[in-house]
């Protein structure tokens, strides 16, 4: 790997978009210029960003650098999930079975179904 090498994924929930980085590293997440325990209050949101991460044994592979903006937490701490576990799947492609195993879908798609009244 180069340098400054890195790998890019942007993941979405709700009305929250995350811009993620993965480099290689020991394992620090900063989200938005900030260290993300001091940023996410809540267990069960860390847990949420750490998700993909710990279930592909990379959590001490990668630095993991996001800039988030819109939505609230929950949709900001899913937008971040869902952009590593799709850097992930850029990083190494044989790792996209073992995130779906866990719901990590590395390409989520949005289904919008139209109604037609008619009167």
């Amino acid at each position: 790997m180069a340098k400054n090498e890195y790998f890019y994924g942007t993941g979405r929930r709700k009305t929250a978009v995350a811009r993620v980085r993965l480099m290689p590293g020991n394992g620090a997440i900063i989200i938005n210029g900030i260290p993300y325990e001091e940023l996410i209050p809540r267990p069960e949101h860390r847990r949420a960003i750490t998700q993909p991460l710990l279930v592909t044994d990379s959590a001490n592979k990668y630095n993991v650098v996001a800039k988030v903006e819109g939505g609230g937490v929950s949709g900001q701490s899913g937008a971040i999930s869902h952009g590593i576990a799709r850097a992930l799947v850029q990083a190494d492609e044989s790792l996209k079975p073992v995130l779906r195993q866990y719901g990590q879908k590395a390409q989520r798609r949005l289904h919008r179904s139209v109604t037609l009244t008619r009167r």
